[in-house]
């Protein structure tokens, strides 16, 4: 037996009960409801740039997906179809809607702290956090020091960039400190060094991350590459890639996952942009030894739809998604278990750019039909660990 655990970064399914504690643009996120709020745009014609007619997902919906947005928000999305998978709704108690805080409890670990979050204010960074950039760096300054978007901040920024040679630094309403830098004029390997040496004094103060994001072209022509890379806090305790592979078991990770959990637990790492890590996942189906733990993430949602506020985007992603989906269940043994979840919300008719503070699905593919109910995240990996066999350390408990 093996299990896939696939994240798909940011579908949200609304309802989280802590919603009004957390705010886009001061706007607290009661109500935000990504995936509902995308099938009625596109059921009024209002998401049709690349795509038509009413949201259509016939994999994941016959899993059980609408059931799952039902249950967190009661919005009245599924029809009368009994789900062939199992489904539910998960709720995290983590005090974050950010990536490390839905994926370490997802693995078994609530947070145990609270982010450090920097103003919103410019400058946004302390001087004695942007002088040590500098230190590391050998500039004179950095620039932006502000909270933004990352396309943004490189119209706005890039042409000084390369005139200066100071580092874009910026954040947002996550847990994270961000340096944009060309990959010519800067330097893709000067650029991670830079963050993977600023990374210990932002871990001590509790920041959840630090990301390099370099970038290639000229003014008027800013384009972000592949090359991302997250230096993240390593979770405290032992989550479950380490309880699958503390059991003589491989862990796969696919897309940022590594960088989430700072290798942990993990044995191979496949990266690349959802087109390939859809490839990889498929591959991994076919090779994937008995036992083995695959953890995926497809960020796409989150990070060209989401933030960018782009609802045909979104939803052209989840239709692509789910016709994917449909190739790969079709080939899964008959005692794999596929889990498909999701970290956070991102509502792309909100208001704002961050995330949102959301339920989000949970439908599984070979542990046979019906409803889990109202869940945790943490049950998440209590599940997945006795589907394996192995034993979990966490809080969550297996729904098996």
């Amino acid at each position: 037996m093996r299990a896939f655990l696939v994240v798909m970064d940011s579908v949200g399914i609304g309802g989280a009960p802590d919603a009004d504690a957390f705010f886009n643009d001061g706007v607290p996120d009661t109500g935000a409801d990504t995936l509902g709020h995308i099938l009625d745009a596109c059921a009024k014609g209002a998401a049709e740039k690349g795509r038509s007619g009413p949201l259509h997902l016939p994999t994941l919906s016959a899993l059980g997906l609408c059931h799952a947005a039902d249950l967190a928000s009661g919005g009245a999305r599924a029809d009368d179809t009994v789900p062939m998978g199992r489904w539910g709704a998960a709720t995290e108690v983590s005090k974050g809607k950010d990536t490390p805080s839905g994926h370490w409890e997802l693995a078994g670990l609530p947070v145990p702290w609270d982010w450090h979050y920097f103003p919103d204010t410019t400058p946004a960074f302390p001087k004695d956090l942007t002088d040590e950039v500098c230190r590391i760096a050998g500039v004179g300054g950095v620039l932006a020091n502000c909270h933004g978007s990352g396309t943004v901040m490189l119209e706005e920024f890039g042409a000084d960039h390369i005139r200066t040679g100071f580092p874009i630094c910026y954040t947002s309403a996550d847990s994270v400190f961000q340096i944009a830098a060309h990959e010519e004029h800067f330097s893709l390997q000067r650029l991670l060094d830079l963050c993977e040496g600023l990374a210990p004094t932002l871990h001590k103060m509790k920041v959840g991350r630090v990301i390099a994001r370099p970038f290639v072209g000229e003014p008027g022509n800013f384009t972000r590459t592949g090359n991302r890379h997250d230096y993240a806090i390593t979770p405290p305790d032992p989550v479950l890639t380490n309880w699958v592979q503390d059991a003589g078991r491989r862990v796969y990770a696919v897309g940022k996952i590594g960088d989430i959990f700072t290798m942990t637990g993990i044995d191979e790492v496949r990266k690349g942009d959802d087109a390939n890590l859809m490839g990889h996942l498929s591959d991994l189906i076919d090779e994937a030894e008995d036992g083995s733990l695959t953890f995926a993430n497809f960020v796409e949602f989150d990070s060209l739809y989401g933030h960018r506020r782009n609802v045909s985007g979104y939803a052209r992603h989840l239709e692509w998604f789910d016709a994917q989906l449909a190739g790969l269940l079709a080939r899964l043994r008959p005692d794999d278990m596929l889990l498909i979840t999701a970290d956070h919300g991102n509502d792309p008719t909100w208001i704002g750019t961050d995330h949102t503070r959301e339920r989000v699905p949970v439908v599984v593919a070979g542990c046979g039909e019906g409803t889990v109910g109202q869940i945790g995240f943490a049950d998440v990996a209590a599940t997945i660990a006795a589907h394996l066999g192995v034993q979990s350390h966490g809080p969550g408990r297996s729904f098996l």
